[in-house]
Formats: structure tokens, C-alpha cells, sequence
């Protein structure tokens, strides 16, 4: 499923290079200067996060936020040059998820905008899921088969959480190890990755649903949810 970020800045040449630079193959970016802008997307679209300024050319982001939150309760994150302690207590105080001071480090940035997009991975009314034979009820750690519990690790909870997230589409390598592991600041090997899918498969026995598509990824392949809802 892909994700979309909105970038609230005035500065239209960084918003746009941080458009390109946040874009993957899981997530979109697009930006907007104003927050007569923002108030107009934001009641057009959905978004998984916010970027924002505080300096804008018709207000404040600091009396915008809570507006902003009220409106989509999503992780905002506040990037400006006010770098003042008093000024990062406000913005967090006010209700921000972080804040990053200019000039910044885009790897940090894209690390908190995937940190803040992980914390909020899971659906806050999370669905237990029926396909196939299976049971995934990933609010209370239960996974099943044919009746018969599963353990699984935190680890490959999260990527079947993505997986079937993403039922039907293949999901890249990198999307997975950054989804799972890193915050873009430490070094993960990949075939970290590639045992811990072969683990997944193996315990759940679903080689002939979970597929490797070489040189790219992984899918959770051409299955129907059977019935989807909460266990009573």
C-alpha cells in the first residue's frame, strides 16, 4: 500500500527536492507553500505524514498544528530553521511527532520520516485476518493454521504484517529491510532478510503463497480474503 507524504514549505525548491528525495517505490511525496494550500489537500486527500514549516507566507505551523491534527490525527513532523530550545518544546508541546532544525541531513530526515511511519504501521483498529486456512490477529500476537498456533517473531510478524498489507504486489527488498530494521542509520546485511523470509515460510508452510520475485522482491501472491474482521 502506498504511502503519501505531504511537505508543507514555502521554499519551493527544497520542497521539491525533498519530494524526489523522500519518493520510493512504497511511498509518494508532493508539497504544497501555503497553508490555505494545505487546508484544501488536506481535506481532498489522506496522508500518512506531514512535513511542516513553521514560518509560512499566511500563518504559523505552530497554530496550524493542532488544526492539523484535528483534522487528520497523523504524525507531523516540524522542519524549520527555528532551532531555539524554547521553539522545539513548543512544537513538541503543541503536539509535533519530532522536529528537525535547518539545515538538516536528508538520511536523518528520511530515518524519522520512516520512523513515524513504522510507529504507525498498524491500523489503530486492528483487524484480525481469515485467508486461506489462515488466522493473522496481529493486535493480540495469534497467528494460526488450520487451527493449530504459530509462533512467530517480531520480526516475521512485521513482514507478514507487510506482506499481506500488500497482498497481490510485490514488495522490494530494500522497502522490507527498511520497514523492518533500520532507521537509515546502520547497516543491515540482506541476508538477514532472505533467512528470515525462508523462517516465515517455513512456519507458516506457505511456499506456495509467499513468492520470490528475483532481483526485486517478495509477494503475498493471488489470494482472496476469505472473510475479514474482529475475533470475538
Amino acid at each position: 500500500m502506498t504511502k503519501k507524504l505531504l511537505i508543507i514549505e514555502d521554499d519551493i525548491a527544497l520542497a521539491n527536492g525533498l519530494c524526489r528525495a523522500l519518493a520510493t517505490q512504497e511511498i509518494t511525496a508532493e508539497s504544497c507553500d501555503s497553508l490555505r494550500k494545505a487546508r484544501q489537500k488536506l481535506a481532498q486527500e489522506q496522508y500518512a505524514l506531514v512535513i511542516l514549516d513553521i514560518n509560512l507566507p499566511d500563518g504559523n505551523g505552530f497554530d496550524f498544528l493542532p488544526e492539523l491534527k484535528q483534522v487528520q490525527n497523523i504524525p507531523v513532523i516540524m522542519l524549520t530553521a527555528n532551532d531555539l530550545e524554547m521553539d522545539i518544546v513548543a512544537g513538541l508541546e503543541a503536539g509535533a511527532d519530532d522536529y528537525i532544525t535547518k539545515p538538516f541531513s536528508l538520511a536523518v530526515l528520511r530515518a524519522r520520516v520512516n520512523t513515524q511511519l513504522r510507529k504507525n504501521a498498524y491500523p489503530a483498529k486492528q483487524t484480525a485476518i481469515r485467508i486461506n486456512g489462515y488466522c493473522f490477529d496481529f493486535e493480540k500476537m495469534e497467528f494460526s493454521y488450520g487451527g493449530n498456533l504459530i509462533e512467530l517473531s517480531k520480526t516475521e510478524q512485521k513482514l507478514l504484517y507487510y506482506l499481506i498489507e500488500n497482498k497481490g504486489n510485490t514488495v522490494s527488498r530494500s522497502a522490507l529491510i527498511d520497514y523492518i530494521w533500520t532507521d537509515g542509520a546502520e547497516y543491515v546485511d540482506e541476508n538477514a532478510l532472505s533467512v528470515s523470509m525462508k523462517r516465515l515460510r517455513d512456519k507458516l508452510s506457505a511456499h506456495r503463497y509467499i513468492k520470490t520475485i528475483y532481483g526485486i522482491g517478495y509477494i503475498w501472491q493471488n489470494l482472496e480474503l476469505e472473510q475479514e474482521g474482529v475475533l470475538h
